[in-house]
């Protein structure tokens, strides 16, 4: 039970107007929470200084960030003007929107940008879901040996450079390589599978999704261990099979790490692996494996245009900048996840 006290005050006293509750002193608390947040907000320092080390760790990335990716996008302003290796860093002639007109009307343009989506796409629907399905089995696997050695097999092709990777592609399908061997074996001809169009797309997803499917589980193996086994067990009591407890309790619990995957994914839906299409495709295969980037890289690289590969790549990025911030809001609103 709280009580109110009041103070009788001489009528002399300053500001003394009779009886003054002692209800009015929280003042000077008010006070010193505003001191409190002043102090708050001058924390920073203190923890920049207590923790250096820590922040340091930061310089390096940075620095990469702010010099390789930052940086180079003075160099767009290119694409307005004409630029001649040699001369000016930043072009010679203003020519406003020309090389976008020029590779708009280009049909070889829209060939390469449709193969890009075609690519991409396939990519997505083959490459992102087969994490998860790996790291659902995984994560009923009983034996922690088999466990260790499924992964331990499965992420080892993470660790082979994109030359390794197309190499080794390059050397199974063959003429004289061992999957034209097993054909012969079964009265098959062999099947120049690296000089038909028809045969590119299918092993550039086939090679992706064996270099990436079991690097990319560590993110959903890391989620399931997250989730709270209570709700497992609850499942169970209310009848639930193992089936129904993944598509009620396992997906749930890991669903805004497929979410904040799938928008990155999407990030970088036009800019599909340039180093293994430029390792794999020749000019034979160009009907279905010339993709924007490749494009880029022989406009502007092999045919000195740079302005017009820099009209090229800044829609590109355009295209992607759109992608990003659509499945971003998309998400918040239908999911409830993003990742701003």
């Amino acid at each position: 039970m709280s009580t109110t006290r009041t103070v009788d005050l001489p009528s002399d006293a300053p500001g003394a107007g009779g009886r003054r509750s002692a209800r009015t002193r929280p003042k000077g608390r008010v006070g010193r929470m505003g001191r409190n947040r002043s102090q708050g907000r001058r924390t920073w320092r203190q923890s920049l200084r207590r923790d250096w080390q820590l922040y340091s760790l930061a310089v390096l990335p940075l620095t990469f960030f702010a010099v390789f990716r930052y940086l180079p996008m003075a160099g767009n302003v290119i694409a307005f003007r004409r630029f001649h290796p040699g001369g000016s860093m930043f072009g010679d002639q203003w020519v406003g929107m020309r090389y976008f007109k020029l590779f708009w009307h280009d049909p070889t343009f829209w060939h390469v940008f449709t193969n890009t989506l075609v690519i991409g796409l396939l990519t997505l629907v083959f490459c992102f879901p087969m994490p998860i399905v790996l790291a659902l089995l995984l994560n009923e696997v009983r034996s922690r040996k088999f466990k260790k050695l499924v992964q331990s097999v499965s992420y080892l092709p993470h660790f082979l450079s994109t030359v390794i990777v197309a190499g080794v592609v390059m050397q199974f399908l063959a003429a004289d390589g061992p999957v034209n061997q097993a054909l012969h074996h079964f009265g098959h001809s062999p099947i120049l599978f690296i000089q038909q169009p028809g045969w590119f797309r299918s092993i550039y997803v086939s090679s992706e999704l064996w270099q990436t499917v079991g690097w990319g589980t560590i993110l959903y193996l890391a989620a399931l261990t997250s989730i709270d086994d209570n709700l497992y067990e609850a499942a169970r009591i209310d009848g639930a099979n193992r089936w129904k407890q993944t598509w009620h309790v396992t997906l749930p619990g890991i669903r805004p790490t497929m979410v904040t995957l799938l928008i990155l994914n999407i990030g970088t839906f036009m800019a599909v692996g340039f180093e293994k299409i430029l390792l794999l495709y020749n000019p034979l295969t160009y009907p279905t494996a010339d993709v924007v980037s490749t494009y880029l890289y022989r406009m502007g690289v092999v045919s000195n245009n740079f302005s017009y590969a820099a009209a090229i790549g800044l829609f590109e990025s355009l295209i992607g900048l759109v992608l990003i911030v659509s499945a971003n809001r998309i998400s918040r609103r239908t999911v409830g996840t993003s990742l701003w």
